[in-house]
């Protein structure tokens, strides 16, 4: 499978530039996570490189293959993508939401082998046993399951996962990236992360970026990119950088002493 590279990329949000000239790869098989504070323009990458906001200058390509108007049907084909602001609002069984990760093919029939995929999607996300629940029934990190089971359906070369686990207790956090994880090494997919918990990341990246005021600030491995006063500088938050058992490095904000 080839890289995904963004060459001199520049995007704006209205009139307001939320990156300019990026250059970054990614690799196959690894997860990449993007920090960064609010309004960095993280979410806003995440829609460029699903097509939904265009660049003003750059490229997006994948081997020799550049992201345009016109071949933008058969790069979403190749892409899970799974927003940040995903709702559920019709009364679905899980199984069926799992289905409409496909639902360029179906028909009134659902095929054999079309519920066989949505059953091994729902039996890797550890939800087979809700295929006949409501939906709505279920609860917030059961939903996100099945919501990520949708994409892992489709069977993407490339995984884009917008704040996946920001509303998720940490049981169902540690489940769904590690089941993310999991998929990017078996399938060897491009896995492109946004996460606002800095330890988290650490503990799942390959390679971590961060952004703010537009612009690249560090690329790297998670112990090269946590650095506390670059940390410090990004957020405007004093922050002190610990180890956990394993060696990856935990973000504690320093509380500020009140008078």
């Amino acid at each position: 499978m080839s890289e995904l590279v963004l060459d001199d990329l520049t995007l704006y949000r209205g009139r307001h530039c939320v990156a300019k000239d990026l250059y970054l790869r990614f690799l196959p098989g690894q997860m990449h996570v993007i920090l960064g504070p609010n309004g960095a323009g993280k979410s806003s990458l995440l829609r460029a490189l699903f097509g939904e906001i265009r660049p003003v200058a750059g490229t997006i390509r994948r081997g020799s293959t550049a992201l345009s108007h016109r071949n933008l049907r058969a790069w979403r084909n190749a892409v899970g993508y799974m927003p940040e602001d995903t709702t559920i609002d019709a009364s679905l069984t899980a199984l069926e939401v799992v289905l409409l990760g496909r639902m360029g093919e179906l028909s009134f029939h659902v095929d054999d082998d079309t519920l066989r995929a949505a059953a091994e999607a729902m039996e890797a996300a550890g939800i087979a046993h809700l295929a006949e629940h409501d939906i709505l029934s279920l609860s917030g990190g059961q939903r996100q399951l099945a919501l990520f089971a949708q994409v892992l359906l489709r069977d993407p070369d490339i995984l884009l996962l917008d704040e996946p686990v920001s509303a998720l207790d940490m049981h169902h956090q540690q489940k769904l990236l590690d089941l993310a994880h999991r998929e990017t090494r078996s399938r060897n997919r491009i896995s492109i992360l946004v996460l606002h918990d800095l330890s988290l990341a650490a503990q799942y990246a390959d390679q971590l970026i961060l952004i703010g005021d537009g612009q690249v600030k560090a690329v790297g491995r998670p112990s090269e990119v946590l650095d506390a006063d670059l940390i410090g500088r990004t957020y405007g938050v004093e922050v002190e950088i610990l180890t956990d058992s394993a060696g990856a490095p935990v973000v504690r904000p320093k509380r500020s002493v009140l008078a």
